[in-house]
């Protein structure tokens, strides 16, 4: 059935006028094969596996954004979690793996290369350990390596051994990355409940049922969800407003699994899922904060403001589940404060604290994301905001995850800019308060009752 004259504006518009994009195609790559108990031979495969199936992925990704006008905006590789490749190496130093992964993202051409990952949420192995103690330095030497880190799951609960080693590892890194005002922390998360076919970083990497690679896609589109609802106007009811954006939400993902499709076709591999997520960036009109407001609240954080975003992120998954098989990934709202120029002007305002955010990261698609912390934070407070967040995935069955920022030398109020996609940080203040005895005691604490199903 040919499009008609309108289909072709609308698409039209979307791209040129309301900022909408295909945020990144992600190509996944399993590793485990490149497992090798000599070191150095183990990050020879890893190089050479990466190169031999991602050099391809710019020009491919270049070439459709050419033929269909589409907007490409970042190229990414996820790989298996190193620790699980590392593991034959018994190496207690496990950054030459991620020398390997940078090395290979720079030849191929990518953005970020993810899975410098590990899952600890029951316990660690010795290279889980080994991977956790090069975090800091895997972060301070290279570019383009993420890292992410499975903290807990409502299956087995939260392992809080592993949430003080990780607050720990944050704080080293900020202060090996303080040139830079604590960036390596921006390529650092960790997870509850992850999601192991997540296209975005920095918690992008592919479980062990993944196939050998695969083509994940994950689309944006907050600047097209703001015009369909200033279109709609103030007067329409809730119910007008989800069916609104559930209606977009449908638009934007067929388009990212056409882009997700000929992607896979054109690389040789098989298409995953693509991962609808209202991911917002520091340009004008480009705002989850801006939807918020259009929703009803005066200023994001403001009492109404995790209503709001429950009604977003429900009708986001909503209409892409209407769109596609194929949905996954994340799929929904996030809220990345520094790099939303909406969340960044709350903020300024004061209307959005850290305990609000914390209280919206109960609805949105993934947690406390991009969150500036003072750079003198205590390794206890830092692990009971995670835990706190960790909790809130456990307890809800869902994915939440923090990737918080100690900028060396700021305090709570003040400014940090870095620039691009990462934009400009509010220090926020955590309080005069922390939780010395909780952080003292470790253990894990279980599985909450919801966890047992079968």
């Amino acid at each position: 059935m040919p499009f008609t004259d309108s289909e072709i504006l609308e698409t039209v518009r979307m791209f040129e006028l309301e900022t909408f994009d295909i945020r990144t195609t992600t190509f996944g790559i399993n590793l485990l094969d490149c497992a090798d108990p000599d070191l150095e031979s183990s990050c020879e495969k890893v190089y050479a596996k990466i190169v031999h199936h991602g050099r391809n992925l710019v020009d491919v990704a270049g070439g459709i954004e050419a033929d269909l006008g589409v907007p490409i905006i970042n190229k990414r590789v996820a790989t298996t979690p190193i620790s699980l490749v590392a593991a034959a190496s018994g190496s207690e130093d496990l950054v030459p793996f991620a020398r390997a992964m940078d090395a290979a993202a720079k030849e191929i051409g990518i953005d970020y290369i993810g899975g410098f990952t590990a899952y600890v949420h029951k316990g660690f192995t010795n290279a889980d350990m080994a991977l956790f103690n090069s975090i800091p330095d895997a972060m301070a030497e290279t570019e383009r390596v993420c890292s992410s880190v499975s903290l807990a799951t409502t299956k087995a609960g939260i392992n809080m051994d592993a949430v003080a080693r990780f607050a720990q590892i944050v704080i080293d890194t900020a202060h090996k990355t303080a040139a830079d005002g604590g960036l390596g922390c921006a390529k650092l998360v960790c997870f509850s409940n992850p999601v192991e076919d997540n296209p975005f970083i920095a918690g992008a990497h592919i479980g062990i049922g993944e196939p050998e690679t695969v083509l994940n896609v994950g689309v944006s589109g907050p600047g097209v969800v703001r015009s369909a609802l200033e279109r709609l106007g103030p007067d329409a009811d809730l119910l007008a407003v989800a069916e609104t954006i559930k209606r977009t939400a449908f638009k934007i993902t067929r388009m990212g699994e056409l882009v997700g499709r000929e992607a896979a076709r054109r690389m040789g591999t098989v298409f995953g899922i693509v991962d609808v997520s209202l991911a917002p960036t520091p340009a004008v009109g480009d705002s989850v904060a801006d939807i918020l407001e259009l929703i009803g609240v005066d200023v994001t954080g403001a009492p109404g403001t995790t209503a709001a975003l429950a009604l977003l992120t429900d009708a986001v998954k909503k209409g892409g589940a209407m769109a596609s098989s194929s949905v996954g990934g994340l799929s929904g709202a996030f809220i990345p404060v520094s790099e939303d120029q909406g969340m960044i002007d709350a903020v300024a305002k004061g209307a959005l604290s850290l305990a609000k955010l914390e209280a919206m990261t109960t609805v949105c698609s993934v947690g406390l994301d991009m969150v500036a912390v003072p750079g003198d934070i205590s390794p206890a407070m830092l692990t009971g905001i995670i835990a706190d967040e960790m909790a809130i995935g456990m307890v809800n069955q869902k994915t939440t995850a923090v990737r918080a920022i100690p900028v060396p030398g700021k305090g709570p109020g003040e400014m940090h800019d870095w620039g691009g996609l990462l934009g400009t940080a509010i220090v926020q203040d955590p309080g005069n308060f922390s939780c010395d005895v909780l952080w003292r005691r470790g253990g894990r604490i279980p599985a909450p009752l919801q966890s047992y199903r079968n």
